[in-house]
Order: C-alpha cells, then sequence, then structure tokens
C-alpha cells in the first residue's frame, strides 16, 4: 500500500528585543498547530534576534539563505513566518525561497478558516476575509509579464494593465459579498429579535479550549468538537433549561494571537451573539502553560468588537490535563509560573476578587454539577428583574 504524501513546513519567528526566547518557542509551536490543522506536517523551526523585522526580507539574508538551502535540502514545502508579512516582503522572500511556498501567519489561519467554512454564511465571510487580503498583494502577481517586456524598467503596459483589471474584478467581488452578508445580517438580526427577551449566556474563549464540549454537556447538544484549533466557525445557539430558568447559549468561533483583521471584519455579525449576551462565560484552558496570555488575547478582542464591559464567568477547563512541576526548596531560582499546583492557581484567581469563577474539566465532567448551579443563579436574577411577576421562578 503506497504512503500517504505529507507535506513538510518550517517556521520562522524573530525574538525582538526584550522578548522572551521561551515565549517565541511557544509562539512557534502555536503556528506548527495552525499548520498541522490545515494539514501539513511541522518539520522545523528558524529563530534569529531582530530588534524589528527587516522591511525588505522580514529576517537578514543571511538567515533567509540557510533556510532556503534547507529547504531545498530537505523537499519542504511551506515556509510559514510568525507575522504578517507585506507584500513587498513576501516578493522578496520569494527570490531567495524558490523551492518552497512562502506563507504568513494570516494566510496560513485564512487557509484553516477556508477549509473549517461549512455553510454559505461562514464561506462568503471567509472568501471576502481572503480578497481583503489579497487587494494590497496583487502587484507581485505579474512579476513574470515585467520579464515579458524585455527589463527597460518602463511603466503602463500589459503588466500594469492586468494588475488594475485584477484590483477591479476582486473589488467588485468585496462589494458584492458585502452586499450579500448585510442580506444575511439583516436576517439573523431579525432571528435575534425573535428569540425575545431570553437572558442570552455566550461562550467565549481562545480557539482549542473546550467551549464546544461545554456546550454538549450544558445543552445536551450535539455541537461538532475536536482536538484542533477553528473546529467550529458557525455560532450555534441552543435554548436550554436549567431547574425552571430557560435561556440561549451560544457557541462563538474561538479567538487566537494576532488574528486577522480582515476576519474580525468579516465575523462581526456572527461576533453579534457575544455583543449582544447577558453574560460572557470565558472557558479557558488552564492546563496550557500560557494561558492567561490567551485571556489577555480573550479580552482585548472582546474589547475591540464593543464587548468589553459585559459580566463575564470565568471557567478554568481542563483540570484533568493540568501539570507542575513541584518547586525544589534548594534552588537558587525564584519559583516560577510551571511551579504553581492547582490548589494555588485556585487560592490565588479567588483571593485576587477578579471575575466570578469554577475550576472544571468538561471532558471528565467534573464540577459540571456546581457551574450549572452557578448559571442558574445568574440566569435566573436576570430572568426575574425582567419578569417580576414570575414568583414560581423562587
Amino acid at each position: 500500500m503506497e504512503e500517504e504524501h505529507v507535506e513538510k513546513a518550517v517556521f520562522v519567528g524573530i525574538i525582538r528585543q526584550g522578548e522572551d526566547e521561551r515565549r517565541i518557542e511557544e509562539y512557534l509551536d502555536e503556528l506548527e498547530f495552525l499548520a498541522e490543522t490545515a494539514g501539513a506536517s511541522g518539520d522545523r523551526k528558524f529563530v534569529q534576534r531582530l530588534d524589528r523585522p527587516d522591511n525588505a526580507t522580514y529576517i537578514r539574508s543571511g538567515k533567509l539563505e540557510e533556510i532556503a538551502a534547507y529547504c531545498e535540502e530537505n523537499a519542504i514545502n511551506y515556509v510559514i513566518f510568525d507575522d504578517e508579512l507585506t507584500g513587498m516582503q513576501q516578493r522578496n522572500i520569494e527570490k531567495v525561497i524558490k523551492t518552497a511556498a512562502v506563507i504568513d501567519r494570516t494566510s496560513l489561519i485564512l487557509e484553516i478558516f477556508a477549509q473549517r467554512a461549512k455553510t454559505a454564511y461562514a464561506k462568503m465571510q471567509v472568501e471576502l476575509a481572503r480578497y481583503n487580503y489579497m487587494l494590497p498583494r496583487l502587484a507581485g502577481m505579474w512579476t513574470h509579464l515585467e520579464r515579458q517586456r524585455g527589463g527597460h524598467g518602463t511603466r503602463g503596459g500589459m503588466g500594469e494593465t492586468q494588475i488594475e483589471v485584477d484590483r477591479r474584478i476582486v473589488k467588485e467581488r468585496i462589494t458584492r459579498l458585502k452586499e450579500q452578508l448585510k442580506k444575511v445580517d439583516r436576517q439573523m438580526a431579525t432571528q435575534r429579535g425573535n428569540r425575545g427577551s431570553l437572558v442570552r449566556l455566550a461562550l467565549v474563549g481562545y480557539t482549542n479550549v473546550g467551549k464546544s464540549t461545554l456546550m454538549n454537556l450544558l445543552a445536551k447538544s450535539d455541537v461538532f468538537a475536536e482536538n484542533k484549533l477553528f473546529a467550529t466557525l458557525d455560532t450555534t445557539v441552543r435554548k436550554v433549561v436549567i431547574e425552571n430558568v430557560p435561556f440561549l447559549l451560544s457557541d462563538t468561533v474561538g479567538f487566537i494571537r494576532k488574528l486577522p483583521t480582515q476576519l474580525i471584519e468579516a465575523f462581526k455579525s456572527t461576533l453579534d451573539e457575544v455583543r449582544e449576551a447577558d453574560i460572557l462565560v470565558h472557558v479557558v484552558d488552564i492546563s496550557h502553560p500560557d494561558f492567561e496570555e490567551q485571556m489577555q488575547v480573550v479580552e482585548r478582542t472582546l474589547q475591540e468588537i464593543g464587548a468589553g464591559n459585559k459580566p463575564v464567568y470565568v471557567v478554568f477547563n481542563k483540570i484533568d490535563a493540568y501539570t507542575y512541576e513541584a518547586y525544589d526548596t534548594f534552588s537558587l531560582e525564584p519559583p516560577g509560573k510551571e511551579n504553581r499546583s492547582l490548589e494555588d492557581l485556585k487560592n490565588s484567581w479567588i483571593a485576587e476578587e477578579k471575575s466570578p469563577c469554577i475550576f472544571i474539566s468538561a471532558l471528565q465532567k467534573q464540577g459540571i454539577p456546581k457551574l450549572r448551579n452557578d448559571i442558574y443563579k445568574m440566569v435566573a436574577e436576570i430572568h426575574a428583574g425582567r419578569y417580576p411577576f414570575n414568583n414560581f421562578l423562587w
């Protein structure tokens, strides 16, 4: 039986002044997870210390040539950069790396979204994001025509005309997609309006933290969930009743570090479920070494979409996968975050009097009865305020 061919990718990042090398390694690990989600296998990571990305080639020429040689020798299919490349940077890099496709973090995420989009609405949103990403990068697509003109360096002519034609086609497509999406947005707004005054909860969080698994537990539904980034793009809304209190629960697309602005713009209507929610249930993967930074990414994104002032209930998920290293009292180094036990985390979080929270395992169903009871109390309080004469609630 013939072995299935798996395309290989290498990853490139820079360590800026004041940044921790370990942190960059974790960023590149996430980039590798993204690539695996898209169907490529990670091969090697390349890192360079720079005060800032090189304007022309993102990294220095020596490192670029090293990567090019490695790709040629090892039959690498993709070179993936952890930051968004400008059109000029990408064109210059491609002149050196000729045996592998050069892509950046943004185009990789857009590719995953394109693979994951199932409904016509999600497909339109992703297509709009891709065209918005493509528009400023069209100039580099016709360099072969420059060579055909004999290299006189003249402007105008066939190549430039083709670029203008492409720009017009892309702009027309963007306009048409925006018009189509506006129609669907109005329909979705009407649907949300028709739900009446039921209390709304929205599950939010970094991608792959277990939101869909939690949705399935609370709503007893069958929402697609798997251990991959962006397992679901379409917002799912279910009516849930705990005790005698009904409410609506929505599962939304996961956030991620450096989420492309094109996607935030394209998915604004989907994120209306977040903006219109009464309570945000922020699901956190506490087993992830950088869960606190992931929380900050989610909080910043909520601010960006105008939902930063909502009441938040934090659900620390995956306690079954949490690990730590016991602190060596003879060590000369002070204890780090890798030395914190789960009890330490619980006590510190509760002591700081941040948002109300709970520690659970959705997979092992640990803490779910208390979670349901906490949600019941929050929803019942809002419900009683809206329907003061419904004494049966109490």
